[in-house]
């Protein structure tokens, strides 16, 4: 089935012709009520007018995540305030978060996209629609409750953060039929049915729908396996609205992207020109719905491929791959995003200088584990005392549990043993999770 028939069939021709009449309105729009985009929009002289074909977006400035922070809280806000119904941000792994805002239109453009790519995946009014993503800041969780209301599914909003046995216990009781999760839960979902000697046909279980982190497609065989489910992936940013810009349909041949809300393109991260045929390179996004929080040729930092031909699904919507990787040192564990430098903001916060430092992430029974071991610097006066030494290490294990409740394992070693002599370049991270 297909949601909306005629959003998600129209002609080449018809989508581009939205494509940049909404853009056109958008751009008029950053240019008129964001400074930042009036700033830079003059600085590199660009006239809207111009901007006549989906081509002439090239010609535009990109926007970074850099960006998006020095604009804390609401400086990229195009709309009053007043006119702000929700807010949701990032995880605030480099310092302050990105905060997102929300008009009412936002909302229901945002509810229908996710209504378009659950019924994409197969789910219907019948099902009973198990959320283990958290219910927070965090997009997930609240942007596949609404979509699933609006299809009139049942929505059990059990939420990550509960005891993964009482997920299990509910998703039985229950009779859940669709999970939707990070692919690393639902990992910890299989193994803790394993210890319980539950098997999969005493579910209802039939679709898996996942995100929020990187997985092969390996890990999309063992999960369907296991569970006995058809798996589907999905990918959105909250930067960009949160889930439903783009989804994998029964085919699982790519995930089909909202074309009539976001303009993809894709670009080598190095020439910062787009790639050729269907070649990897860096995913750039550009709203062109969005009222409160429209972005312009923002850098993802993800990296997908687009998928040539047509689907057999009938949808006429572009197509990416799975994500394949990133062009910075984001790490993804447990469905959180962390970046190095954020660790490193810490250690220096809490130690006076910036020490040696390697982050270990490992996995421990379908749970990913974060491990920082840090090198006691003589300049560190304060790492005289072991009191005091773990003083510091209760205080960045706080820290790192109150920004993503991950529990870090702390561990002081010598000045130098982090470093490897066969490396000819120092190792900051070393991720030994084993690939499914």
């Amino acid at each position: 089935m297909i949601y909306n028939v005629a959003a998600e069939t129209m002609n080449e021709k018809e989508i581009e012709q939205l494509q940049i009449e909404k853009l056109q309105t958008t751009l008029y729009r950053v240019y008129n009520n964001v400074s930042f985009y009036h700033n830079t929009f003059n600085q590199h002289k660009i006239n809207i007018e111009k901007i006549e074909t989906i081509e002439d977006l090239q010609k535009l400035p990109f926007t970074t995540k850099e960006d998006l922070r020095k604009s804390y809280p609401y400086n990229m806000f195009a709309v009053p305030l007043k006119d702000i119904i929700r807010l949701h941000s990032t995880s605030g792994t480099t310092g302050k978060p990105i905060v997102v805002g929300y008009t009412k239109n936002d909302l229901n453009h945002w509810t229908e996209l996710v209504a378009r790519l659950l019924v994409a995946a197969g789910v219907s009014q019948n099902d009973f629609v198990q959320i283990a993503f958290k219910y927070s800041l965090f997009t997930g969780g609240f942007g596949f409750h609404y979509g699933a209301e609006k299809i009139g599914a049942l929505v059990i909003p059990s939420s990550s953060s509960e005891n993964i046995y009482k997920i299990i216990s509910i998703m039985k009781d229950y009779k859940t039929t669709v999970l939707l999760s990070t692919p690393s839960y639902a990992v910890n979902i299989i193994k803790k049915l394993d210890e319980l000697n539950m098997h999969p046909e005493n579910l209802f279980l039939k679709i898996g729908i996942f995100g929020a982190e990187p997985w092969s497609e390996n890990l999309r065989t063992y999960i369907q396996n296991k569970l006995h489910i058809k798996a589907y992936d999905t990918y959105g940013l909250t930067e960009i609205i949160g889930p439903g810009v783009a989804g994998e349909c029964i085919e699982q041949n790519g995930l089909h992207i909202n074309e009539d809300h976001f303009i993809v393109e894709i670009i080598d991260p190095e020439t910062l020109l787009p790639v050729k045929n269907n070649n990897e390179g860096e995913i750039v996004i550009t709203t062109i719905t969005k009222e409160a929080f429209p972005l312009i040729r923002y850098r993802t930092g993800d990296i997908a491929s687009f998928i040539q031909g047509k689907c057999k699904c009938g949808r006429t919507f572009k197509r990416i791959s799975r994500i394949k990787g990133r062009t910075d040192d984001l790490i993804f564990i447990n469905g959180n995003k962390i970046f190095p430098s954020f660790i490193e903001q810490i250690l220096v916060e809490y130690g006076g200088i910036k020490p040696d430092y390697q982050i270990i992430i490992d996995n421990e029974d379908g749970v990913d584990i974060l491990i920082i071991k840090i090198a006691i610097s003589d300049k560190i006066p304060s790492f005289d005392e072991i009191k005091q030494l773990e003083r510091i290490k209760q205080k960045i294990i706080e820290r790192i549990d109150s920004e993503f409740e991950i529990k870090a394992k702390i561990i002081f070693v010598e000045p130098l043993t982090l470093r490897q002599p066969f490396d000819s370049k120092y190792r900051y991270v070393i991720d030994n999770r084993k690939r499914i």
